[in-house]
């Protein structure tokens, strides 16, 4: 494993590329759940992908980790994906890997994130979403008082420069970004809690999540795509009629207890990462 650094739009991002033993079938690109650091699922399947015989980057968006921006812990999926578009072109213009064929891979929030991405990028040759969430922008969600109080932390931000901010996951699960205890028990615990992490969420985040739509870009992705999904994971509907929109997927079904198990999980990350190797390798012959 090495450190890869490259820029976007202005900031300096920083993250870890995963290097296979021998030649490599390609490259793939990885963003992970909500708030998460390259250490964490990423890092996980970076690394299982690897093991399999790809480059594989997992990295720091902007705002979190080692990466620069601000303010720190912003969640804006706009910002997320032009990362990604940046880490594509750096790769690609990257005499080691601009031959090789490259490929998405997004896991929880990220599938989301990530699908737009592939929608707009070119050079992807295929995309793979796991345990991906799918958001679904209504006139409802755009009209909250979430977004409210987001507008308002924004406003603040820009005139002082005060941040505010909140947990992201907390043991009450009270007023935090993720209110489950499937997600305290591994951002709030050793299990994920590593020390490039930060419990944090900036609150003007809630004005770019909650209008983000992934599901419109089902129709405008071209490229062949793999599903690695639970009915006990997060919004396996979504995950449903995400496929029905595209013209070449195909959805794999695992057993898990919840959706974290995609993030930790050796067995599970074993399984999905055995599937996503051979559909890459099947788009690429």
């Amino acid at each position: 494993m090495e450190r890869y650094e490259f820029d976007s739009e202005g900031d300096r991002l920083v993250g870890n590329l995963h290097l296979p033993q021998g030649d490599a079938h390609g490259v793939a690109i990885l963003t992970g759940p909500l708030t998460s650091v390259k250490e964490q699922a990423t890092g996980a399947w970076g690394s299982a992908l690897a093991e399999r015989g790809f480059v594989a980057l997992s990295f720091d968006h902007r705002y979190f980790g080692e990466s620069a921006g601000r303010p720190r812990q912003l969640e804006n999926p706009a910002a997320k994906i032009a990362d990604i578009q940046a880490a594509t072109a750096s790769l690609h213009s990257d005499r080691r890997f601009a031959s090789m064929p490259m490929f998405a891979v997004g896991i929880c929030a990220g599938g989301g994130y990530m699908a737009r991405a592939v929608a707009a990028q070119p050079l992807f040759s295929a995309f793979a979403g796991v345990a991906g969430y799918y958001a679904q922008a209504t006139e409802q969600s755009t009209n909250t008082a979430a977004i409210t109080r987001a507008r308002e932390a924004e406003k603040r931000w820009r005139e002082t420069g005060v941040e505010e901010s909140v947990p992201a996951v907390a043991a009450d699960n009270g007023d935090v970004a993720m209110p489950l205890a499937e997600a305290f028990s591994y951002y709030g615990t050793p299990l994920g809690a590593v020390p490039n992490y930060i419990n944090g969420f900036a609150v003007q985040s809630w004005a770019y999540t909650s209008t983000f739509d992934a599901i419109g870009a089902a129709k405008l992705i071209r490229v062949p795509t793999i599903f690695i999904h639970s009915e006990r994971a997060l919004a396996p509907s979504l995950a449903r009629r995400f496929q029905a929109d595209l013209n070449n997927a195909r959805i794999l079904w695992v057993e898990s207890s919840g959706q974290i198990d995609f993030y930790d999980d050796p067995r599970l990350i074993a399984i999905g990462a055995d599937a996503v190797t051979r559909f890459f390798k099947e788009t690429t012959r």
